[in-house]
Protein backbone atom coordinates (compact mmCIF):
# COMPACT_ATOMS: atom_id res chain seq x y z
CA UNK A 1 0.00 0.00 0.00
CA UNK A 2 2.86 2.53 0.96
CA UNK A 3 4.64 1.22 -2.33
CA UNK A 4 1.82 2.14 -4.56
CA UNK A 5 0.93 5.38 -2.84
CA UNK A 6 5.31 6.41 -2.98
CA UNK A 7 5.47 5.36 -6.61
CA UNK A 8 1.95 7.47 -7.69
CA UNK A 9 3.98 10.35 -6.05
CA UNK A 10 6.83 10.15 -7.84
CA UNK A 11 4.89 10.35 -11.15
CA UNK A 12 3.49 13.17 -10.43
CA UNK A 13 6.40 15.14 -9.65
CA UNK A 14 7.59 13.55 -12.89
CA UNK A 15 4.53 14.94 -14.65
CA UNK A 16 5.11 18.17 -12.80
CA UNK A 17 9.08 18.43 -14.08
CA UNK A 18 7.92 17.68 -17.96
CA UNK A 19 5.39 20.55 -17.70
CA UNK A 20 7.48 22.84 -16.01
CA UNK A 21 10.36 22.46 -18.52
CA UNK A 22 8.34 23.19 -21.89
CA UNK A 23 6.86 26.34 -20.55
CA UNK A 24 10.60 27.49 -19.68
CA UNK A 25 12.74 26.28 -22.83
CA UNK A 26 14.91 29.76 -23.73
CA UNK A 27 14.43 31.77 -26.88
CA UNK A 28 16.76 30.03 -29.71
CA UNK A 29 19.97 32.19 -30.55
CA UNK A 30 19.73 34.77 -32.92
CA UNK A 31 21.88 32.61 -35.57
CA UNK A 32 19.73 30.08 -35.82
CA UNK A 33 17.33 30.41 -38.58
CA UNK A 34 13.53 30.53 -37.87
CA UNK A 35 11.80 26.91 -37.76
CA UNK A 36 10.23 26.19 -41.41
CA UNK A 37 6.12 26.48 -41.97
CA UNK A 38 4.62 23.51 -41.75
CA UNK A 39 4.57 21.67 -45.96
CA UNK A 40 0.79 22.32 -45.41
CA UNK A 41 0.88 25.99 -44.97
CA UNK A 42 1.11 28.48 -47.86
CA UNK A 43 2.72 32.11 -47.70
CA UNK A 44 0.25 34.82 -47.95
CA UNK A 45 0.11 35.97 -51.16
CA UNK A 46 1.01 39.79 -52.37
CA UNK A 47 -0.86 39.86 -55.60
CA UNK A 48 -4.14 37.95 -56.50
CA UNK A 49 -3.25 34.38 -57.77
CA UNK A 50 -4.89 35.50 -61.24
CA UNK A 51 -2.54 38.32 -61.74
CA UNK A 52 1.02 38.10 -63.79
CA UNK A 53 4.09 39.60 -62.08
CA UNK A 54 4.73 42.68 -63.98
CA UNK A 55 7.64 42.40 -67.01
CA UNK A 56 11.03 43.98 -66.53
CA UNK A 57 11.55 46.50 -69.32
CA UNK A 58 13.49 44.91 -72.06
CA UNK A 59 17.29 46.75 -71.84
CA UNK A 60 18.27 48.48 -75.02
CA UNK A 61 20.78 46.60 -77.17
CA UNK A 62 24.11 48.55 -76.97
CA UNK A 63 25.59 48.99 -80.17
CA UNK A 64 29.28 50.65 -80.94
CA UNK A 65 30.14 52.33 -84.29
CA UNK A 66 33.06 54.09 -85.64
CA UNK A 67 34.27 56.42 -88.74
CA UNK A 68 37.70 57.57 -89.72
CA UNK A 69 37.56 61.61 -89.08
CA UNK A 70 39.95 64.23 -91.02
CA UNK A 71 39.87 66.05 -88.19
CA UNK A 72 38.23 67.74 -84.80
CA UNK A 73 35.31 69.28 -86.81
CA UNK A 74 34.67 66.08 -88.63
CA UNK A 75 33.86 64.57 -84.98
CA UNK A 76 32.11 67.08 -83.97
CA UNK A 77 29.48 65.97 -87.16
CA UNK A 78 29.23 62.39 -86.52
CA UNK A 79 29.02 62.62 -82.55
CA UNK A 80 25.78 65.10 -83.41
CA UNK A 81 24.52 62.58 -85.61
CA UNK A 82 25.24 59.76 -83.41
CA UNK A 83 23.05 61.81 -80.70
CA UNK A 84 20.36 62.25 -83.20
CA UNK A 85 20.03 58.85 -84.39
CA UNK A 86 20.52 57.62 -80.58
CA UNK A 87 17.39 59.15 -79.99
CA UNK A 88 14.79 57.83 -82.70
CA UNK A 89 16.11 53.84 -82.71
CA UNK A 90 13.75 52.27 -80.19
CA UNK A 91 15.45 49.55 -78.08
CA UNK A 92 19.11 50.55 -79.39
CA UNK A 93 21.68 52.88 -77.48
CA UNK A 94 24.39 54.07 -79.49
CA UNK A 95 28.03 55.04 -78.82
CA UNK A 96 30.07 57.01 -81.41
CA UNK A 97 33.68 56.50 -81.48
CA UNK A 98 36.65 58.36 -83.36
CA UNK A 99 38.75 56.12 -84.93
CA UNK A 100 42.45 56.06 -86.83
CA UNK A 101 44.76 55.57 -84.01
CA UNK A 102 47.64 58.03 -84.29
CA UNK A 103 50.25 56.17 -85.53
CA UNK A 104 48.13 53.05 -86.84
CA UNK A 105 47.16 52.05 -89.99
CA UNK A 106 43.26 52.45 -89.59
CA UNK A 107 42.27 49.22 -91.70
CA UNK A 108 44.80 47.08 -90.35
CA UNK A 109 43.81 48.45 -86.68
CA UNK A 110 39.93 47.23 -87.51
CA UNK A 111 41.57 43.87 -89.09
CA UNK A 112 43.43 43.23 -85.71
CA UNK A 113 40.16 44.00 -83.50
CA UNK A 114 37.59 41.60 -85.59
CA UNK A 115 40.14 38.49 -85.18
CA UNK A 116 40.31 39.93 -80.87
CA UNK A 117 36.26 40.22 -80.94
CA UNK A 118 36.83 44.19 -80.03
CA UNK A 119 35.64 45.58 -83.29
CA UNK A 120 32.70 47.96 -83.14
CA UNK A 121 29.47 46.55 -84.15
CA UNK A 122 29.44 49.12 -87.47
CA UNK A 123 31.98 51.03 -88.60
CA UNK A 124 33.29 52.76 -91.80
CA UNK A 125 35.62 52.01 -94.57
CA UNK A 126 37.18 53.70 -97.96
CA UNK A 127 35.79 51.87 -100.66
CA UNK A 128 38.78 50.38 -102.01
CA UNK A 129 39.08 47.98 -99.01
CA UNK A 130 35.59 46.63 -99.47
CA UNK A 131 37.03 43.68 -101.23
CA UNK A 132 39.65 42.70 -98.46
CA UNK A 133 37.45 43.15 -95.77
CA UNK A 134 34.88 41.07 -97.49
CA UNK A 135 37.10 38.36 -98.79
CA UNK A 136 38.18 38.03 -95.60
CA UNK A 137 35.49 37.05 -93.78
CA UNK A 138 35.58 39.86 -91.82
CA UNK A 139 32.06 41.87 -92.60
CA UNK A 140 28.54 40.51 -92.64
CA UNK A 141 26.82 39.80 -95.96
CA UNK A 142 23.56 41.52 -95.01
CA UNK A 143 21.76 40.72 -98.26
CA UNK A 144 19.85 38.29 -96.14
CA UNK A 145 18.31 41.05 -93.77
CA UNK A 146 18.24 43.37 -96.91
CA UNK A 147 15.44 41.60 -98.48
CA UNK A 148 13.55 41.00 -95.75
CA UNK A 149 13.46 44.90 -95.43
CA UNK A 150 10.28 46.36 -96.83
CA UNK A 151 11.20 49.33 -99.30
CA UNK A 152 14.77 48.84 -99.08
CA UNK A 153 16.56 49.23 -102.94
CA UNK A 154 20.19 49.37 -104.24
CA UNK A 155 19.16 51.89 -106.94
CA UNK A 156 18.75 54.46 -104.32
CA UNK A 157 22.69 55.32 -104.23
CA UNK A 158 25.02 55.81 -106.72
CA UNK A 159 25.95 53.04 -109.23
CA UNK A 160 28.99 52.65 -109.03
CA UNK A 161 29.97 52.21 -105.39
CA UNK A 162 26.79 49.81 -105.62
CA UNK A 163 28.82 47.83 -108.46
CA UNK A 164 31.01 46.92 -105.64
CA UNK A 165 28.98 46.62 -102.91
CA UNK A 166 26.61 43.46 -104.45
CA UNK A 167 29.51 41.96 -105.84
CA UNK A 168 29.66 38.39 -105.24
CA UNK A 169 33.27 37.17 -105.68
CA UNK A 170 31.85 33.35 -105.28
CA UNK A 171 30.41 33.90 -108.74
CA UNK A 172 31.97 36.80 -109.77
CA UNK A 173 29.01 38.62 -110.94
CA UNK A 174 27.23 42.06 -109.59
CA UNK A 175 23.71 43.64 -108.96
CA UNK A 176 20.61 43.04 -106.96
CA UNK A 177 20.24 39.37 -107.53
CA UNK A 178 24.30 38.97 -106.22
CA UNK A 179 23.41 37.05 -103.13
CA UNK A 180 25.38 39.79 -101.90
CA UNK A 181 25.51 43.24 -99.93
CA UNK A 182 28.60 44.33 -97.94
CA UNK A 183 27.33 47.65 -96.24
CA UNK A 184 26.02 51.15 -97.96
CA UNK A 185 27.67 54.04 -99.29
CA UNK A 186 28.17 56.62 -96.03
CA UNK A 187 29.06 59.41 -98.97
CA UNK A 188 30.71 60.04 -102.12
CA UNK A 189 32.95 62.68 -103.12
CA UNK A 190 35.41 64.03 -105.42
CA UNK A 191 38.86 66.69 -104.90
CA UNK A 192 38.56 69.82 -105.19
CA UNK A 193 41.49 72.93 -104.80
CA UNK A 194 40.63 74.99 -101.84
CA UNK A 195 41.59 78.16 -102.30
CA UNK A 196 43.39 81.20 -100.40
CA UNK A 197 41.80 83.76 -102.19
CA UNK A 198 43.67 86.54 -100.39
CA UNK A 199 47.07 84.70 -101.09
CA UNK A 200 45.93 84.19 -104.74
CA UNK A 201 44.79 88.23 -105.07
CA UNK A 202 48.61 89.68 -103.30
CA UNK A 203 50.63 87.68 -105.71
CA UNK A 204 48.57 89.31 -108.49
CA UNK A 205 47.68 85.91 -109.99
CA UNK A 206 44.19 84.80 -111.77
CA UNK A 207 41.18 83.61 -109.93
CA UNK A 208 41.35 79.83 -110.63
CA UNK A 209 37.47 80.47 -110.25
CA UNK A 210 37.32 82.49 -113.03
CA UNK A 211 39.90 80.16 -115.32
CA UNK A 212 37.42 77.48 -115.26
CA UNK A 213 34.64 79.42 -116.13
CA UNK A 214 36.31 80.73 -118.92
CA UNK A 215 37.83 76.98 -119.70
CA UNK A 216 41.14 77.74 -119.38
CA UNK A 217 41.76 75.74 -116.26
CA UNK A 218 44.81 73.24 -117.10
CA UNK A 219 48.25 72.64 -115.93
CA UNK A 220 50.06 75.66 -117.36
CA UNK A 221 47.41 77.82 -115.42
CA UNK A 222 47.75 75.94 -112.26
CA UNK A 223 51.54 75.58 -112.46
CA UNK A 224 51.49 80.19 -113.15
CA UNK A 225 49.34 80.07 -110.03
CA UNK A 226 50.95 78.13 -108.17
CA UNK A 227 54.70 79.72 -108.78
CA UNK A 228 53.41 83.43 -108.49
CA UNK A 229 51.92 82.93 -104.91
CA UNK A 230 55.15 80.53 -103.88
CA UNK A 231 56.82 83.93 -104.66
CA UNK A 232 55.72 85.91 -101.82
CA UNK A 233 57.73 84.47 -99.49
CA UNK A 234 59.86 80.96 -98.15
CA UNK A 235 57.46 80.04 -96.11
CA UNK A 236 54.28 80.26 -98.53
CA UNK A 237 53.51 77.59 -100.56
CA UNK A 238 51.80 77.55 -104.07
CA UNK A 239 49.82 74.37 -103.50
CA UNK A 240 49.55 71.17 -100.87
CA UNK A 241 48.73 67.45 -101.18
CA UNK A 242 48.77 64.85 -99.09
CA UNK A 243 50.68 61.57 -99.51
CA UNK A 244 48.49 59.06 -100.10
CA UNK A 245 47.21 57.50 -103.49
CA UNK A 246 44.18 59.65 -103.91
CA UNK A 247 46.19 63.21 -104.81
CA UNK A 248 48.98 61.75 -106.77
CA UNK A 249 46.69 60.02 -108.75
CA UNK A 250 44.60 62.82 -110.35
CA UNK A 251 47.80 63.18 -112.34
CA UNK A 252 48.15 60.08 -113.55
CA UNK A 253 44.21 59.93 -114.71
CA UNK A 254 44.33 63.43 -115.86
CA UNK A 255 47.20 62.42 -118.67
CA UNK A 256 44.93 59.07 -119.79
CA UNK A 257 47.04 56.75 -117.45
CA UNK A 258 46.03 55.02 -113.77
CA UNK A 259 47.25 52.47 -111.51
CA UNK A 260 45.99 49.53 -113.33
CA UNK A 261 44.19 48.43 -116.50
CA UNK A 262 40.31 49.30 -117.65
CA UNK A 263 39.42 45.40 -115.84
CA UNK A 264 41.51 46.33 -112.49
CA UNK A 265 43.32 43.08 -113.74
CA UNK A 266 46.96 44.32 -113.85
CA UNK A 267 49.04 47.38 -113.33
CA UNK A 268 49.63 49.83 -115.61
CA UNK A 269 51.69 52.42 -113.76
CA UNK A 270 54.34 52.44 -116.41
CA UNK A 271 52.50 53.56 -118.92
CA UNK A 272 53.37 56.45 -121.21
CA UNK A 273 50.41 58.56 -120.24
CA UNK A 274 50.76 57.07 -116.34
CA UNK A 275 54.65 58.61 -116.19
CA UNK A 276 53.69 61.86 -118.09
CA UNK A 277 50.94 62.57 -115.18
CA UNK A 278 53.99 61.37 -112.70
CA UNK A 279 56.56 63.37 -114.10
CA UNK A 280 54.24 66.92 -114.16
CA UNK A 281 53.86 66.26 -110.31
CA UNK A 282 57.79 65.33 -110.12
CA UNK A 283 58.08 69.15 -111.05
CA UNK A 284 55.60 70.46 -108.88
CA UNK A 285 58.25 69.33 -106.06
CA UNK A 286 61.61 69.15 -107.55
CA UNK A 287 61.70 71.46 -110.36
CA UNK A 288 58.73 74.49 -109.79
CA UNK A 289 59.41 73.80 -105.98
CA UNK A 290 56.14 75.11 -105.47
CA UNK A 291 54.13 71.88 -103.19
CA UNK A 292 54.71 72.18 -99.61
CA UNK A 293 57.03 68.94 -98.47
CA UNK A 294 56.06 65.21 -99.28
CA UNK A 295 54.93 63.77 -96.31
CA UNK A 296 54.25 66.45 -94.54
CA UNK A 297 50.33 67.10 -93.67
CA UNK A 298 49.59 70.30 -95.80
CA UNK A 299 46.31 71.34 -93.62
CA UNK A 300 48.08 72.85 -90.93
CA UNK A 301 50.07 75.51 -92.86
CA UNK A 302 47.15 75.83 -95.32
CA UNK A 303 44.69 77.33 -92.22
CA UNK A 304 47.29 78.79 -91.37
CA UNK A 305 47.04 80.85 -94.11
CA UNK A 306 50.24 79.72 -95.96
CA UNK A 307 49.28 77.84 -99.09
CA UNK A 308 47.38 79.20 -102.24
CA UNK A 309 46.31 75.71 -103.43
CA UNK A 310 44.80 72.90 -100.80
CA UNK A 311 43.37 69.74 -102.57
CA UNK A 312 41.34 67.47 -100.89
CA UNK A 313 37.73 66.35 -100.46
CA UNK A 314 34.70 67.60 -98.62
CA UNK A 315 35.42 65.68 -95.81
CA UNK A 316 38.33 68.86 -95.01
CA UNK A 317 35.11 71.51 -95.26
CA UNK A 318 34.08 71.33 -91.94
CA UNK A 319 37.69 72.23 -90.90
CA UNK A 320 38.52 74.74 -93.48
CA UNK A 321 35.24 77.13 -92.22
CA UNK A 322 37.16 77.76 -89.71
CA UNK A 323 39.79 79.79 -91.40
CA UNK A 324 40.46 83.66 -91.09
CA UNK A 325 41.13 84.08 -94.47
CA UNK A 326 39.00 84.49 -97.43
CA UNK A 327 38.43 81.39 -99.29
CA UNK A 328 36.52 79.12 -101.93
CA UNK A 329 37.15 75.81 -103.95
CA UNK A 330 37.36 75.48 -107.68
CA UNK A 331 37.60 71.95 -109.51
CA UNK A 332 41.10 70.24 -110.61
CA UNK A 333 42.67 71.89 -113.40
CA UNK A 334 42.41 69.62 -116.62
CA UNK A 335 45.15 67.46 -117.92
CA UNK A 336 46.29 66.33 -121.13
CA UNK A 337 43.70 63.96 -121.60
CA UNK A 338 41.25 66.33 -121.51
CA UNK A 339 40.13 66.05 -118.02
CA UNK A 340 40.76 66.49 -114.16
CA UNK A 341 41.43 62.73 -113.59
CA UNK A 342 39.12 63.24 -110.47
CA UNK A 343 38.34 60.09 -108.43
CA UNK A 344 34.95 59.09 -106.89
CA UNK A 345 35.48 58.90 -103.64
CA UNK A 346 32.83 56.65 -101.44
CA UNK A 347 32.79 54.85 -98.61
CA UNK A 348 30.67 52.39 -96.68
CA UNK A 349 29.27 51.50 -93.41
CA UNK A 350 29.55 47.66 -92.88
CA UNK A 351 29.13 45.48 -90.00
CA UNK A 352 30.97 43.73 -88.20
CA UNK A 353 30.79 39.54 -88.95
CA UNK A 354 31.65 38.59 -85.27
CA UNK A 355 28.64 41.50 -84.22
CA UNK A 356 26.11 40.07 -81.40
CA UNK A 357 23.56 42.08 -83.07
CA UNK A 358 23.46 41.94 -86.42
CA UNK A 359 19.60 42.97 -86.83
CA UNK A 360 20.09 45.68 -85.06
CA UNK A 361 23.33 46.72 -86.58
CA UNK A 362 21.74 46.56 -90.21
CA UNK A 363 19.10 49.21 -89.13
CA UNK A 364 22.23 51.33 -87.61
CA UNK A 365 23.48 51.25 -91.14
CA UNK A 366 19.97 52.08 -93.07
CA UNK A 367 19.58 55.01 -90.28
CA UNK A 368 22.97 56.55 -91.17
CA UNK A 369 22.22 56.66 -94.55
CA UNK A 370 18.71 57.46 -94.64
CA UNK A 371 18.10 60.89 -97.25
CA UNK A 372 17.68 62.84 -93.97
CA UNK A 373 20.59 62.36 -91.97
CA UNK A 374 22.97 62.31 -95.22
CA UNK A 375 21.22 65.57 -95.38
CA UNK A 376 22.12 67.01 -92.01
CA UNK A 377 25.93 65.48 -92.62
CA UNK A 378 26.21 67.52 -95.86
CA UNK A 379 24.74 70.53 -94.06
CA UNK A 380 27.69 70.48 -91.25
CA UNK A 381 30.04 70.22 -93.99
CA UNK A 382 31.50 66.85 -94.28
CA UNK A 383 30.19 64.95 -97.12
CA UNK A 384 27.83 65.24 -100.43
CA UNK A 385 25.15 62.39 -100.23
CA UNK A 386 25.78 59.04 -102.08
CA UNK A 387 22.24 58.76 -102.54
CA UNK A 388 20.96 59.60 -106.43
CA UNK A 389 18.71 62.11 -105.85
CA UNK A 390 18.47 65.39 -107.68
CA UNK A 391 16.90 66.98 -104.56
CA UNK A 392 19.84 65.60 -102.60
CA UNK A 393 22.62 67.41 -104.87
CA UNK A 394 20.00 70.78 -105.29
CA UNK A 395 20.11 70.94 -101.73
CA UNK A 396 23.52 69.74 -101.34
CA UNK A 397 24.48 73.69 -103.15
CA UNK A 398 23.02 75.51 -100.60
CA UNK A 399 25.41 74.44 -98.02
CA UNK A 400 27.49 77.06 -97.51
CA UNK A 401 30.27 78.08 -97.34
CA UNK A 402 32.01 77.24 -99.83
CA UNK A 403 30.05 79.38 -102.02
CA UNK A 404 31.05 77.21 -105.21
CA UNK A 405 29.94 73.64 -104.22
CA UNK A 406 29.60 73.01 -107.78
CA UNK A 407 32.95 72.09 -108.08
CA UNK A 408 32.08 69.18 -106.36
CA UNK A 409 29.21 68.29 -108.58
CA UNK A 410 31.72 69.10 -111.64
CA UNK A 411 33.78 66.62 -109.99
CA UNK A 412 31.28 63.66 -109.79
CA UNK A 413 30.40 64.28 -113.73
CA UNK A 414 33.80 64.33 -114.72
CA UNK A 415 34.64 61.08 -112.17
CA UNK A 416 31.92 58.83 -113.74
CA UNK A 417 34.68 57.30 -115.98
CA UNK A 418 36.99 54.33 -114.67
CA UNK A 419 38.90 56.78 -112.29
CA UNK A 420 35.81 56.09 -109.53
CA UNK A 421 37.48 54.53 -106.53
CA UNK A 422 36.96 50.98 -106.30
CA UNK A 423 38.70 47.99 -104.43
CA UNK A 424 40.49 45.01 -106.67
CA UNK A 425 38.41 41.92 -106.58
CA UNK A 426 40.95 40.76 -108.48
CA UNK A 427 43.88 41.28 -106.29
CA UNK A 428 45.14 42.69 -102.91
CA UNK A 429 44.55 46.33 -103.23
CA UNK A 430 46.60 46.62 -99.22
CA UNK A 431 49.23 44.97 -101.09
CA UNK A 432 49.23 47.20 -104.55
CA UNK A 433 49.03 50.25 -102.01
CA UNK A 434 52.43 49.15 -100.26
CA UNK A 435 54.22 48.69 -103.31
CA UNK A 436 52.67 52.04 -105.37
CA UNK A 437 52.99 53.93 -102.01
CA UNK A 438 56.56 53.78 -101.40
CA UNK A 439 57.53 54.07 -104.93
CA UNK A 440 56.01 57.16 -106.05
CA UNK A 441 57.54 58.92 -103.06
CA UNK A 442 60.72 58.32 -103.74
CA UNK A 443 59.77 59.92 -107.10
CA UNK A 444 58.48 63.05 -105.70
CA UNK A 445 61.08 63.40 -102.91
CA UNK A 446 63.59 63.17 -105.58
CA UNK A 447 65.33 59.59 -104.67
CA UNK A 448 64.08 58.42 -108.05
CA UNK A 449 63.95 59.60 -111.24
CA UNK A 450 60.92 58.88 -113.41
CA UNK A 451 62.21 56.01 -115.67
CA UNK A 452 63.29 54.26 -112.76
CA UNK A 453 60.24 54.04 -111.72
CA UNK A 454 58.31 53.20 -114.60
CA UNK A 455 61.15 50.44 -115.71
CA UNK A 456 60.25 48.34 -112.18
CA UNK A 457 57.51 49.14 -110.75
CA UNK A 458 54.92 46.66 -112.53
CA UNK A 459 56.74 43.72 -112.51
CA UNK A 460 56.32 44.35 -108.27
CA UNK A 461 52.85 45.52 -108.48
CA UNK A 462 51.74 42.58 -110.67
CA UNK A 463 52.28 40.28 -108.71
CA UNK A 464 49.11 40.88 -106.16
CA UNK A 465 47.22 40.37 -108.62
CA UNK A 466 45.56 36.46 -108.66
CA UNK A 467 46.73 34.31 -111.60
Amino acid sequence: MKHNLLWKLASLILMVAFVLSACGTPAAPATEAPAAPAATEAPAATVAPTEAPAAAPAADVPLRWRTRPDNKEEIAVYTDISKAIDTSLEGITLAYEPGGTEGANYQDQLKTEVAAGTAPDVFWIPGTDIADFATRGLILNLAPLAAKTEGFDTKAFYAGPMYHMTFNPDSAKSGADSGALWGLPRDVSTFVLYLNLDLINEAGAADPRELAKQGKWDWAAFADVASKTRALGSDIYGYGASAWWGPYGVWLNAAGGGFYNADRTACALNTPESLKGLEFQRSLYQDLKVATPYGEDPEPPFRAGKVAMFQNGRWATPGVRTVPFNWDVVELPNGPSGTPGNWLFWGAYVVNAKTAHPEEAWKLVQALTTAENQGKVAALGANIPSRVSQEALDAFVTFTPPANNQAFLNGIADASKPTAEGPLWAGSWPEYDKIMGPAIQAVLTGGKTVDEFGATICDEANKVFKK
